[in-house]
């Protein structure tokens, strides 16, 4: 029964219709709470406020039987590990986390401005609907490819912002003591000025500090290009990974072929993909490990699987 209740609340099968009226259940739930907290805040609507109320307390109180539910199912959605651990893992991970935070401020005085804050952590629930029938899934599987890349080009961003606004304070301050005070003033100068925003609050009057911020200018196109070609790269090697999943079933596989195991396929059995896919998989490759696949052999995000297709004359 449990094992049945985990697979009700955490995998999108559409072949099911108790977990696809599930997945639509919560959708509406989590959109409805959403969109109270928005229509909380217009004065306009104060004659509703009470039914607005009753619904943020009837989702939250969803939420609430979810959060506890999913808890109580952790070992499914971590197998081999033992309960305890399993249940801790769920609690510290981005799911767990954003649960919490959503039922949290509703336990404490709304006078509080850091529990009112807490309230923005339900926007995060549409990550779930990613997590369950997603065609935008490929913007988080593409920051977690590229995340060193991305890094580093965030770096040299800092890198560059830092220099720049010593440099802009050094020549400026003299000139303009109230408008560059410090250090500060440079970074926010330097800030709008690399990211292409340009406010326009702060900007140099010296003819040093305007050829400086000529070539800053320059250097901050670039800048922001370089994070942008890595992400750009990224969504054209994910989208070209999906659609050779996504032509399996239509392809003609003769020779021996590796696909990347993205979100759709992640946590499904072997059995399952060989089933709904006509293929037969021969390899798992996870890290640094070779696995064996066994027919109930549950396949992780990021794996890569070794496989050829079922044809008529095998």
């Amino acid at each position: 029964m449990k094992e049945k209740i985990f697979n009700i609340i955490q995998i999108g099968d559409k072949s099911n219709t108790i977990s696809r009226f599930f997945d639509i259940f919560i959708t509406v739930t989590i959109v409805s709470n959403i969109l109270v907290t928005f229509l909380l805040t217009f004065k306009e609507l104060a004659f509703l406020f009470p039914l607005f109320k009753a619904i943020e307390y009837v989702t939250v109180g969803i939420f609430c039987v979810e959060y506890a539910v999913r808890i109580w199912t952790a070992e499914f959605l971590y197998p081999g590990m033992r309960k305890i651990k399993a249940r801790y893992k769920f609690l510290v991970s981005f799911d767990g986390i954003v649960d919490l935070l959503t039922i949290v401020p509703v336990f404490f005085l709304s006078g509080f401005v850091i529990f009112r804050m807490l309230r923005v952590a339900r926007i995060f629930h549409l990550f779930r609907l990613n997590a369950k029938y997603d065609s935008f899934n490929v913007i988080t599987t593409v920051l977690f490819e590229k995340r060193n890349q991305i890094i580093s080009s965030v770096f040299i961003v800092l890198i560059l912002m830092l220099a720049s606004s010593l440099c802009m304070y050094s020549v400026e301050h003299e000139a303009q003591p109230e408008v560059f005070k410090n250090a500060f003033s440079g970074i926010w100068w330097s800030m709008s000025t690399l990211l292409t925003v340009g406010y326009g609050d702060i900007y140099p009057v010296t003819t040093l500090g305007r050829v400086m911020a000529i070539c800053i200018a320059y250097l901050g196109v670039g800048a922001v290009a370089i994070p942008t070609g890595i992400i750009s790269a990224g969504f054209v090697e994910q989208y070209q990974r999906k659609s050779n999943i996504l032509n399996i079933r239509q392809a003609d596989i003769k020779d021996i072929a590796e696909i990347f195991v993205d979100k759709r396929y992640a946590g499904k059995t072997i059995e399952e993909i060989e089933e709904s896919d006509q293929v037969s998989i021969f390899l798992i490759l996870r890290d640094d490990l070779s696995i064996l696949p066994q027919k109930d052999t549950i396949l992780k995000l990021h794996d890569i699987i070794v496989i050829r297709g079922k044809n008529k004359g095998y």
